[in-house]
């Protein structure tokens, strides 16, 4: 049974400190991930999702969205499988 994971692009922002949203070691971070870049990143690995206009709540002048994923590991997990493939090393 899948649950329902949400991605913020911040997680994945090597400029922003962890206690600013980035949920990724800085050697996995990318500058300024963009949803589109998530969004391919979540259709080659073939996990279902959506994008919705809602904002993390920390950063919510950002403008940003989020993706709302169907993932049955932990969200840990998927962050850091997207991180790898966006761009980081290791």
């Amino acid at each position: 049974m899948s649950v329902e994971r949400i991605l913020y692009p911040c997680y994945f922002d090597v400029t922003l400190q962890r206690r600013e949203g980035r949920r990724v070691p800085k050697n996995l971070g990318v500058k300024s991930p963009e949803l589109p870049a998530i969004e391919a990143v979540l259709r080659k690995m073939k996990v279902p999702h959506r994008l919705e206009e809602h904002h993390h709540p920390a950063r919510w002048a950002e403008r940003e969205g989020r993706i709302v994923t169907e993932w049955e590991g932990s969200k840990e997990d998927l962050i850091r499988r997207v991180a790898k493939s966006l761009g980081g090393r290791k």
